[in-house]
């Protein structure tokens, strides 16, 4: 980086809303684990991390932070729905998809530190955008606390929140519906492979719709699991 150029844990702080006290929380939200190349964490306390400081661990923080925070959003902008409506929001809300349509809103994609070698494809990955604004969101709630969190998640989420008058349909019933607009047989289920602790299982779940092509999905249980699989497959058809 030349003498003239911004960091950008300090471009990105009025995007976000929040000045840094401790700026390498976010310097850490947007690394990415192999451009550290063995350099141990700079921060230290309770939140130090053994390993090199990248994103991984703040975003496995960022994701709890984001599902609370768009749960007790929900309640309040839909008193009156069932838990089952609740909950078909908050999936679509804290989908992958949506995390990296944000991370586009937010242009988080030309702040993370990539080596050169990934750079040409990473930044356009969903998974890794989502990732990152997860760890970005775990970012801003160590050093701001809730309050700067949930006024990151209220600029970018509520009008998603909003801008469906009904919840979404769950991903096996819109699979079903998909198939049988088109005059196919309904999606069938079968248990993959069973992984994890005996009370801690893991399981991945195949959806076939004959004809049109098969999804894989995992869960911590069988239910999760098969709408993670209708879901997948649903994006490929739609794509």
């Amino acid at each position: 980086m030349s003498m003239n150029e911004t960091p950008p844990e300090r471009a990105l702080q009025p995007v976000l809303g929040h000045g840094f006290a401790d700026p390498s929380l976010l310097h850490e939200a947007l690394t990415h684990r192999s451009r550290q190349h063995g350099a141990g964490s700079r921060r230290r306390g309770r939140h130090a991390a053994p390993q090199p400081a990248s994103y991984e661990r703040l975003e496995f923080l960022g994701d709890r932070v984001l599902g609370l925070l768009v749960a007790d959003m929900l309640l309040v902008q839909f008193p009156r729905e069932p838990e089952g409506a609740l909950a078909r929001r908050h999936a679509d809300l804290v989908r992958k998809e949506t995390l990296a349509a944000v991370a586009g809103d937010v242009g988080l994609a030309a702040h993370i530190r990539l080596p050169m070698i990934e750079e040409k494809d990473a930044r356009s990955n969903p998974s890794l955008l989502a990732d990152v604004c997860e760890a970005v969101i775990a970012a801003l709630y160590l050093d701001g606390g809730f309050e700067v969190a949930r006024a990151f998640v209220a600029r970018y989420w509520r009008h998603r929140m909003t801008a469906a008058v009904a919840p979404p349909k769950d991903p096996k019933t819109a699979l079903q519906e998909w198939a049988q607009g088109r005059s196919l047989e309904l999606p069938t289920y079968r248990l993959v492979k069973t992984d994890g602790l005996q009370h801690q299982p893991v399981f991945t779940v195949a959806v076939t719709v004959a004809g049109a092509g098969e999804g894989f999905g995992t869960g911590t249980s069988k239910r999760l699991a098969e709408a993670e699989a209708a879901a997948s497959l649903l994006r490929d058809l739609e794509s």
